[in-house]
């Protein structure tokens, strides 16, 4: 017996949004407490993270931000940045691999022209892809040559997240005549695209980093997604949101990594393994010095956490406004979501060193993994750096400067 086709008519709520926030956040929770299971000998294994690539798409995260008319989950970055910090609570690295895909992915929609970001994402959503790279500036660059059939992609990308198990890898390139700066879209699987996996980095092993050569590549006039100028010319304020947008990631990401490792060491302290020094015998969850400095933490991320609650608020505002966003509102945006990376530099920086002072000894056993936090930290925050956005927002503070058009590493 045939199954009765509904009636045709106006497309329902969901179809039109997606399952909504609380949806997510659930998925990443599920997908978070899934990814802690391992955490500690995934990490110290240090494989390609093709499973763990895999489990993301099982939940559905990679295509969160993809409009639901397209096959996506229809969400917001309000979403996608409380997905990213669950996730980076639990591992790091990978919580980096989908932030770095999420903007990737989203950058489409904000570089290309409407009909070809639609096609672009509609695609991504159906085949599931996962996107790496990086768009932002480089020396040297990849060179985009017209030839006599078409044009070509040239050069070397040093470093760049996801590449191992990208999809499709969105790059950075200058036209050789002219010198703009173009985001393009490449498929690893195309002639002339060499990947290595030569990164080799003490933390952050699990985001899929890598080398791409690109040797006389073929783009066609619809992989090159649009212009990276900051000529205010070519660079609207609701584009130049991409930078701010991007790094706010990036907050993100360390508070998520904060909030884990503060978690692991409470677990570890709740259940009475606080090692016991000689010259502090009374070592116990009661001890004033364990509880001052868990108190330290718990305020300097909480503040951190506040800060880069603002500054989510200011980008969200910031995207709702559209064209009607200026120059001075895009300046108020990005030197607050500046000030959010250095908050949140600091409290992930203090919080996986001095996790390790409060497990005491214990803490350099490598079956404990504690050290991955430290180590993933220091990894990502020499990516990239504060005093970049210390310098910034100095500038802007003193002096009224628009901080620049930087996107995320």
């Amino acid at each position: 017996m045939g199954v009765a086709t509904a009636p045709s008519g106006p497309a329902r709520a969901a179809d039109r949004t997606g399952p909504g926030r609380a949806h997510w956040l659930r998925v990443a929770r599920e997908t978070a407490d899934d990814l802690a299971t391992d955490a500690v000998a995934r990490e110290q294994a240090g494989k390609t993270p093709f499973d763990e690539v895999s489990r993301l798409r099982e939940s559905g995260l990679p295509a969160l931000l993809v409009p639901a008319d397209l096959g996506g989950g229809g969400a917001d970055w309000t979403t996608a940045y409380a997905v990213v910090r669950e996730i980076a609570a639990a591992d790091g690295a990978i919580g980096q691999l989908l932030g770095c895909h999420y903007f990737l992915s989203w950058s489409a929609r904000l570089f290309a022209e409407p009909s070809l970001a639609a096609r672009v994402e509609r695609q991504s959503a159906a085949e599931q892809w996962c996107w790496g790279g990086g768009l932002a500036h480089r020396e040297p660059s990849l060179t985009l040559t017209g030839t006599a059939t078409g044009q070509v992609l040239d050069g070397r990308q040093s470093y760049a997240t996801g590449v191992l198990v990208a999809d499709r890898l969105a790059v950075r390139a200058v036209r050789a005549d002219t010198g703009e700066p173009l985001a393009v879209l490449v498929d690893p699987a195309l002639h002339g695209v060499g990947i290595d996996g030569d990164a080799d980095t003490f933390g952050q092993r699990l985001t899929a980093g890598g080398s791409v050569e690109f040797d006389a590549v073929p783009v066609a006039a619809d992989a090159v997604l649009g212009s990276l100028s900051a000529d205010e010319d070519v660079l609207s304020p609701p584009v130049a949101l991409a930078s701010p947008v991007g790094r706010l990631l990036s907050a993100h990401l360390r508070l998520g990594m904060a909030e884990g490792v503060l978690a692991e060491a409470r677990e570890y302290s709740r259940a009475g393994h606080l090692f016991r020094h000689p010259a502090r015998p009374a070592a116990s969850p009661r001890d004033p010095q364990v509880l001052s400095a868990y108190g330290e933490l718990t305020v300097l991320t909480r503040a951190a956490s506040a800060l880069t609650d603002q500054a989510r608020e200011a980008v969200h505002g910031g995207l709702a406004r559209g064209e009607g966003l200026t120059y001075d509102e895009y300046a108020e945006i990005s030197a607050l979501v500046a000030m959010a990376e250095a908050a949140a530099s600091r409290a992930v920086r203090e919080s996986a060193d001095r996790a390790l002072d409060i497990v005491g000894a214990p803490s350099a056993s490598s079956h404990l993994g504690f050290d991955r936090f430290w180590r993933n930290a220091r990894t990502h925050t020499l990516y990239e750096p504060v005093a970049h956005r210390l310098r910034d927002v100095g500038d802007y503070f003193l002096n009224g400067a628009h901080p620049p058009f930087v996107l995320p590493v």
